[in-house]
């Protein structure tokens, strides 16, 4: 059973044709986060000021967190992208975050979510790349230069299974990550029903609380490494040079 099995609800079933889209709790959770994001940068932004309250000074500490790191990787195009990096940032922590909420489906710790997240980066960071180079020049840009030309075939299927492997990579590690947590904080609670000691009880209780306060810091940090990673795949893209 994955983690969070057991509060997850269908509210709305829903077919077309034979495929199942059904409102569950985890896509509620879904539109919660993104309008949690939305609401937390409007309120943010909507009345700028020199002297910024607290919600303006957190959203203007990651932005520019988030624009020291990757401003090599955009060059000139920071501006362009680092709009897109800080959503998929604020995005995933407020997603992970919410899943450590008691009776809330932990939809990082739902491998369907996260494949979604990292089929998105890779199709936004080969746009990036069509979208500065061109089509012909953009295929071309991903063999390395130089090479002699009975090893391209070779050489174009390795590009074509690295690019691939990008965002299995970025969905199992925000997956695993997150499900790893649940996973112990369940395992720990679950001495409690098989020891049934009144005085052993507090061992586990407290192992969990600690485990939780840990997710809150792998919540932050895993995503961190989810937007790095996608602003280094753009940035990559949009290189003059493979």
């Amino acid at each position: 059973m994955e983690p969070g099995a057991e509060v997850r609800h269908i509210f709305w079933p829903l077919k077309i044709f034979n495929f199942d889209i059904s409102i569950t709790s985890s896509v509620v959770v879904i539109w919660l986060a993104a309008l949690a994001v939305f609401l937390i940068a409007f309120l943010a932004t909507r009345r700028l000021s020199l002297i910024p309250g607290r919600l303006q000074n957190i959203f203007e500490v990651i932005y520019e967190f988030l624009d020291s790191q990757t401003r090599d990787l955009f060059g000139d195009q920071s501006r362009l992208w680092l709009p897109f990096i800080v959503t998929l940032f604020c995005f995933v922590l407020v997603a992970n975050l919410c899943g450590l909420l008691p009776e809330v489906y932990p939809i990082n710790a739902n491998i369907n979510t996260t494949a979604t997240l990292a089929l998105f980066v890779f199709f936004v960071y080969h746009w990036a790349g069509i979208r500065e180079k061109g089509i012909f020049n953009y295929l071309k840009s991903l063999l390395p230069q130089g090479i002699p030309i009975f090893i391209m075939p070779l050489m174009a299927v390795v590009e074509i299974l690295a690019h691939l492997a990008r965002p299995f990579s970025l969905a199992i590690r925000l997956f695993s990550n997150m499900t790893a947590g649940h996973m112990v904080g369940l395992t720990l609670i679950s001495f409690i029903f098989m020891v049934k000691n009144i005085w052993f009880s507090a061992l586990p209780v407290t192992g969990k609380v600690l485990i939780s306060m840990f997710e809150v810091f792998v919540a932050f940090i895993q995503a961190y490494v989810f937007a790095y990673l996608a602003s280094l795949y753009i940035g990559l893209a949009i290189k003059e040079e493979h």
